[in-house]
């Protein structure tokens, strides 16, 4: 499958590259360009970088959030909810981290489930006091207007998402950026996209402080909102690697702020060897997510081709997902020996899709969760369950690779539970010293 991948990769960078083409001469966004400007006077000198740069360089996702319709209780806090319109004359400031540098930025807003559209009056980026996640203080001088198809401003339409124009700003590798929006009318709807798993610290204040330093006086809450994806303008050689996940990949467990969960763990060890250190590792997660049924968000199989299949740059797919589908199930034996086969046959299903964009596909075994008063019944038959599609993943030969999560974290002397030392306390979710044991499972050869 490797093979396959620099297949497709050779087979389409001439349609890449045209591509660039295309954009800078309809977003202005050239080398030469002021950070964040567009087309609007229709100044630039030239039409394209130069040839030999189209060909060094392309666009690859470095961050990405699985968008959400939002639940009741995950909505913006008082007063930027009211009844049908949430964050009126409202200021978002929100920090993500990056994996990959590059160059040039350009970033993704989601409206996957808004009610209605989504204006967004003015948006910057910028990076953080610090550099630290979770703050409302940004770096002075950093702040980079953004700009889309060469206006200050965006309606994105109900179910659409909007890409801004490339900005002039060099990123390294695992660094925060601070995004932030400007909603005056704000959205007029209770139906919005967001990512309530962030772990991380976003700002809201009312009035236009797009350009603030500080947000002083700002409400705090631990969500993402509308932001769905950063891209970065990198070396050819730079690729990414998705991960369809859970909670258990989404990070609850891990450290508000501290950016500890197992791909954020793993992120950084790949940082330390030279040949993956142009490795994105793009988290699409969400807690309560399943693959056969939509739970906290649309099912994998109704997810992959947006999160995965549509994400520029991914030339390989972790799939870590299946637990919620066996611990929703009824704990009956009937129950769990058809939602094993059907895991398993849902798993031969995004197989054969990424295959046929040329992605690798890497199986990650189910973690036990006995001792979990939800998942952990007293006859077994979710643990059997459990058994048989770990087997399977072991041992069908349909990945590409198999990662063991489950051998890194189980208690060696009772198989069916995690170590006692490496859970957050409800037997099914880990503590960032869990996640680092996920993150050290991955074989090093793999992604070289």
């Amino acid at each position: 499958m490797r093979r396959r991948s620099s297949l497709t990769s050779l087979l389409t960078a001439g349609a890449l590259a045209a591509t660039v083409l295309v954009t800078s001469h309809a977003t202005g966004a050239l080398d030469n360009a002021a950070p964040g400007a567009g087309d609007r006077a229709g100044t630039h000198a030239s039409a394209a970088p130069a040839a030999s740069k189209r060909a060094a360089r392309h666009w690859v996702n470095t961050w990405t959030s699985m968008p959400q319709l939002t639940e009741p209780h995950n909505m913006p806090p008082a007063p930027f909810t009211e009844e049908g319109l949430v964050m009126e004359d409202t200021t978002l400031r929100q920090t993500v981290r990056v994996t990959v540098g590059g160059d040039k930025v350009r970033l993704r807003f989601s409206n996957a489930f808004g009610g209605a559209d989504l204006p967004i009056t003015a948006a910057s980026v910028a990076f953080p006091e610090d550099g630290r996640a979770g703050t409302d203080a940004i770096r002075p001088g950093t702040s980079r207007p953004l700009t889309f198809s060469g206006r200050p401003s965006a309606l994105v339409p109900v179910g659409a998402q909007v890409v801004s124009d490339p900005v002039d700003m060099k990123v390294a590798a695992g660094a925060n950026l601070a995004v932030t929006l400007y909603l005056a009318d704000g959205q007029a709807s209770n139906d919005i996209t967001s990512h309530p798993g962030s772990r991380t610290t976003s700002h809201l204040l009312r009035g236009d402080h797009v350009a603030a330093e500080d947000l002083p006086g700002a409400t705090a809450t631990d969500h993402w909102y509308f932001l769905s994806g950063v891209e970065t303008w990198s070396a050819r050689s730079t690729r990414a690697v998705a991960v369809l996940g859970d909670s258990l990949t989404d990070g609850r467990g891990s450290t508000t702020n501290g950016n500890d969960r197992w791909t954020d763990q793993w992120f950084d060890r790949l940082q330390t060897r030279r040949g993956t250190a142009r490795l994105a590792v793009l988290n699409q997660a969400a807690g309560g997510n399943r693959v056969l049924n939509d739970g906290l968000g649309p099912n994998v199989l109704a997810r992959l081709d947006r999160d995965v299949l549509a994400q520029t740059g991914v030339e390989s797919l972790i799939v870590f997902e299946g637990v919620n589908d066996i611990g929703t199930a009824a704990a009956t034996e009937a129950a769990q020996k058809r939602v094993a086969a059907d895991l398993i046959a849902a798993y031969e299903q995004i197989v054969t899709r990424a295959h046929a964009h040329g992605i690798e596909v890497h199986g990650a075994t189910l973690l036990p969760f006995g001792g979990n008063e939800m998942y952990d019944d007293p006859a077994g038959h979710r643990e059997r369950a459990r058994q048989t599609v770990n087997e399977w993943i072991r041992t069908s030969g349909r990945f590409d690779s198999v990662i063991d999560f489950d051998r890194a974290v189980r208690d060696p002397a009772d198989p069916g539970r995690l170590h006692p030392g490496l859970h957050d306390g409800d037997w099914l979710h880990l503590n960032p010293a869990g996640y680092g044991r996920l993150a050290a499972a991955v074989p090093g050869r793999l992604f070289r």
